[in-house]
């Protein structure tokens, strides 16, 4: 099946909440009625972001806050100081059942506010999806059906309702932005916030056995020390010969680590399909609904209208993306999945995530704000850097973890920086660069182009317009045979502006609906 969508247009001037401006936010849309893995992958590949079935990405040079869309690289990952003390903190409560004292809202690497999708209330409120929807799902039928009867193939019983059922429009989709602002994470104290920019600080004793080693070195050129590859590599980037005392603890390691057989409590984490028809996904759906209505009025502080049962389906649960269970890639398949953290038989967080032909892609977490002190926020990220490894040993192309936007002008959104190594995408030629580059040019200007040669273009650019492909009057046609039969010189503006944006590969297989 064909991606089909239907763009919106740019809109500008909204509330944005991330500096509480109340016109500065700007950016372009898509209603995805449909959408495959593939087309989704090189769309965010591109700086889009879905938020429900909505695929929204921010104009960068002109909004507020300029969102760049941030990937970690799970097979280099090394868990910092404080990453480790997070887990250890896990394990402690599930063996001991001990709550570690000190002030854990604090934690700066705890995200208060995730910003995940930044569906934009107001965005969806006013969007004017006008199409008709059911009239659009038999148009699509009719089309798929005939072009299937051309190749001889019958269409599927229950196709028909594949595409959307009638929703109704004024019910507003829901947001990883709040609605209000909130509270800020209190900043770290003098001399011990993270800047960065810098590399990570080494104690005392790495840099006398650094020196000591280099004294070594010195003396026995050859390098035919004990614990010592002299391979033409400066000596500090040299691993000491695997001795299990000396090897740090993996991040599997550390969150698997074997609890007790009297252990106060039991975590179990499932892997859910974003499906009513799957059985696990129906029977938790009611508690998994609790947990977020709980989730969103506290952290929040969203009143408990704006947190009803359909902005919830609509945001979390209604997802474009078609499942696809290729032979070579991940067991669970690709499509939209929740990660549901069981404690002692009750659900205390969920991780929405959307598996993608070469990542993982975080889309929202909700969790219950009783079990704050175990830094959910900060323990399900690393799960999830844990899983895309997992995942990555049975699809090799599967090696990267998304973490949505990293907004640099937001002090509390800055922690995302903290999972290296990472990169961020340059927003004019869509290549990624090590967040360690991007970061001096984004102390000095909000909007920046990472990379940095001046001759790079965007390389996967519209450069065929008329072979867009177009969904009009129950007929798939080429741009190029669509645009002779229009007349509105608004219509070319539109459709040119949406092939710039999703480029050249997603314009030719996804349908461009046209009323």
């Amino acid at each position: 099946m064909a991606s089909v969508v239907e763009y919106k247009g740019l809109k500008a001037g909204y509330h944005c909440g991330y500096c509480d401006s109340e016109e500065g936010k700007v950016s372009c849309g898509m209603w995805a009625h449909s959408m495959t893995v593939q087309d989704y992958q090189d769309l965010i590949d591109r700086g889009w972001r879905r938020s429900g079935k909505y695929v929204y990405k921010p104009v960068m040079n002109q909004t507020c806050c300029p969102q760049y869309t941030i990937r970690c690289r799970p097979l280099q990952f090394q868990p910092s100081k404080s990453h480790k003390k997070v887990l250890k903190k896990m394990l402690k409560f599930l063996a001991k059942g001990e709550i570690s004292k000190g002030n854990y809202e604090d934690d700066p690497m705890e995200p208060t506010m995730e910003d995940t999708v930044a569906g934009d209330f107001g965005l969806i409120n006013k969007l004017d999806i006008q199409c008709d929807l059911k009239t659009l799902s038999g148009d699509l039928t009719e089309s798929f059906d005939s072009e299937e009867k051309k190749k001889g193939k019958s269409p599927k019983k229950g196709e028909s309702n594949e595409f959307i059922q009638s929703q109704d429009i004024e019910e507003k989709l829901g947001s990883g932005e709040p609605s209000h602002p909130v509270k800020m994470p209190m900043a770290p104290k003098p001399g011990k916030g993270a800047d960065l920019s810098k590399p990570p600080c080494r104690k005392a004793k790495e840099i006398r056995k650094e020196r000591k080693r280099l004294k070594l070195m010195q003396q026995n050129p050859a390098g035919e020390l004990e614990g010592f590859q002299a391979q033409g590599e400066p000596p500090s980037l040299l691993p000491p010969k695997a001795n299990k005392s000396n090897q740090p603890k993996s991040l599997e390691d550390l969150i698997f680590e074997s609890l007790p057989e009297n252990a106060s409590h039991k975590l179990e984490v499932r892997l859910v399909p974003v499906s009513f028809e799957d059985p696990e996904f129906k029977s938790s759906f009611s508690r998994s609904f609790s947990l977020y209505v709980k989730y969103q009025m506290a952290i929040h502080q969203d009143p408990p209208d704006e947190c009803g049962k359909t902005e919830f389906t609509r945001f979390l649960c209604s997802s474009p993306l078609e499942a696809e269970n290729p032979p070579n890639g991940p067991d669970c398949g690709y499509g939209s999945f929740h990660q549901q953290y069981w404690l002692d038989g009750r659900i205390i967080a969920v991780g929405v995530i959307d598996i993608l032909p070469y990542c993982v892609s975080s889309v929202y977490l909700y969790y219950d704000p009783d079990y704050s002190f175990l830094s959910l926020g900060v323990y399900s990220a690393l799960r999830e850097i844990a899983f895309t490894r997992q995942l990555h040993q049975k699809t090799s192309q599967l090696s990267y973890y998304y973490m949505g936007f990293y907004i640099h002008s937001c002090p509390k959104m800055k922690y995302k920086g903290q999972y290296r190594p990472s990169d961020l995408l340059c927003p004019e030629t869509y290549v990624w660069v090590p967040i360690e580059q991007c970061l001096p040019s984004l102390e000095n200007s909000k909007y920046c182009r990472f990379n940095r040669d001046p001759e790079a273009v965007d390389e996967g650019r519209s450069k065929d317009p008329d072979r867009l492909q177009v969904f009009h009057k129950k007929a798939i046609m080429p741009y190029g045979v669509y645009k002779k039969q229009q007349k509105d010189p608004g219509e070319e503006a539109a459709v040119l502006q949406y092939a710039r944006l999703v480029g050249q590969t997603c314009s030719e297989r996804m349908l461009l609906f046209r009323n």
